[in-house]
């Protein structure tokens, strides 16, 4: 199965040259005179900003820095658990040069915009980080323009959770899925759902579609898209056809992470495509009836693994932030070792160390650590694009529209190729 990495160096190269005329701040920043190069020296209590905190990770850490560190303690500001809601209310900020978003936590496709735009710290210099023993790709997703502009604090890879007390064998094909279709119809419940709402996971899950099937959504240098070949058409249309033939129920249409988690959780699907952040919950909640009954695997690709959507989170500083030395220490603290096992324990939460999936210890409690290595591995990134909230809309505007059948595959893809042609030129 042929697989395009979204987003070559020489393509995010070129979109770097494209940008350079438009950007609203300069992306190296880094002089002792502009905002970037401002409070490397300087430490005091400072803020950090994520989404909503669903496992309860981020409270105790911060608790842990801040009995550590008594005067330059870490106050934690909960963003809404809506990824669309959470990068506006940080573009809010980053344009009211907020000095009270001192690190903020970042989706991975959201790094070379901030960027680009110049409101992240350079990490080079006195800000400078060890990425040693990070997985290379987590790297990548906190680099622009040959930056380190980001903190890579977890990974992510796509898995496919399944009820074992009706599946046996989990699917290694997409067709082989469909076909178990008919077990999940005699056990009363649905077949299979990921995230299909018009919003960034359909971005992730249409993307995963097109990848699996051999397509790409851009060609090899990495800005021209490719959604009009028949790999792609292909790819998209297992989802299509999946809503049709109510293979995939037609609430789907609604979810979102957290949809598709409550739905598995209370028994109605018998296949998620979901994150390894459900695992944690699905084998604690109060309300889960599936505890010992599921487990997980690979996507199924068309012709055997699929190719999971890299997802992931890096934590970044910001330029207006007045205590940048007591935020790279911070960053620090999330990298750690120690810290990073906790993401696992704790949150069912990807590391970036790559020796933790090869923790005897850790595989034991966490047994789906080798699926998710082995997603990780296999994962393709979105693009690598300044312009990335105007590319996903393309994508999961055009997608939502050939799932719920308002235009044919074929033409949602066409459009979708034109708008992120719109996009980037």
């Amino acid at each position: 199965m042929k697989k395009f990495r979204l987003v070559s160096a020489a393509g995010i190269a070129v979109i770097g040259l494209a940008l350079a005329g438009c950007s609203s701040g300069s992306p190296s920043g880094g002089s002792s005179g502009g905002p970037a190069g401002a409070n490397l020296d300087s430490h005091g209590p400072i803020t950090y900003v994520q989404g909503k905190d669903n496992s309860n990770v981020v409270r105790p850490l911060v608790d842990k820095w801040n009995a550590a560190h008594p005067t330059e303690k870490v106050t934690f500001k909960e963003q809404s658990d809506q990824a669309d809601q959470q990068h506006d209310d940080l573009v809010q900020h980053f344009q009211a040069k907020d000095p009270n978003y001192d690190v903020v936590d970042v989706d991975v496709v959201w790094t070379a915009e901030f960027a680009a735009k110049g409101w992240l710290t350079p990490l080079t210099g006195k800000m400078k980080l060890d990425t040693t023993g990070l997985f290379p790709s987590a790297v990548k997703t906190a680099t622009y323009n040959k930056t380190l502009f980001a903190a890579p604090q977890t990974s992510d890879g796509g898995m496919l959770y399944y009820r074992t007390d009706l599946v046996k064998t989990p699917p290694k094909t997409w067709d082989e899925m469909m076909s178990m279709c008919s077990i999940a119809k005699s056990a009363g419940i649905a077949c299979y759902a990921g995230q299909f709402a018009k919003y960034e996971g359909l971005t992730v899950n249409a993307s995963e579609a097109i990848n699996g099937a051999g397509g790409s959504v851009l060609a090899a240098d990495g800005v021209t898209p490719t959604l009009t070949s028949a790999d792609a058409v292909k790819g998209l249309s297992l989802l299509a056809d999946a809503f049709k033939n109510g293979n995939i129920p037609a609430e789907a249409i609604t979810y979102q992470e957290e949809q598709g988690r409550i739905a598995f959780e209370s028994g109605k699907l018998m296949f998620l495509r979901n994150w390894p952040y459900v695992y944690g919950l699905a084998k604690s909640d109060g309300s889960s009836v599936v505890k010992d009954t599921f487990a997980v695997a690979p996507l199924p690709g068309l012709t055997g693994t699929g190719a999971s959507t890299l997802g992931g989170h890096n934590a970044a500083i910001s330029v207006y932030s007045k205590h940048k030395a007591t935020a790279r220490d911070f960053l620090t603290f999330l990298e750690s070792a120690e810290t990073q096992k906790f993401f696992a324990t704790q949150g069912s939460l990807a590391p970036v160390r790559t020796s933790l999936y090869d923790d005897a210890d850790l595989i034991a409690k966490l047994p789906y650590l080798p699926t998710l290595k082995e997603s990780i591995l296999n994962a393709i990134p979105r693009p690598v694009s300044p312009f990335y909230p105007a590319v996903t809309k393309a994508i999961e505007d055009n997608a939502y529209s050939a799932l719920k059948g308002d235009k044919s595959v074929k033409q949602a893809l066409t459009d979708m190729q034109a708008a992120i042609k719109a996009a980037t030129s």
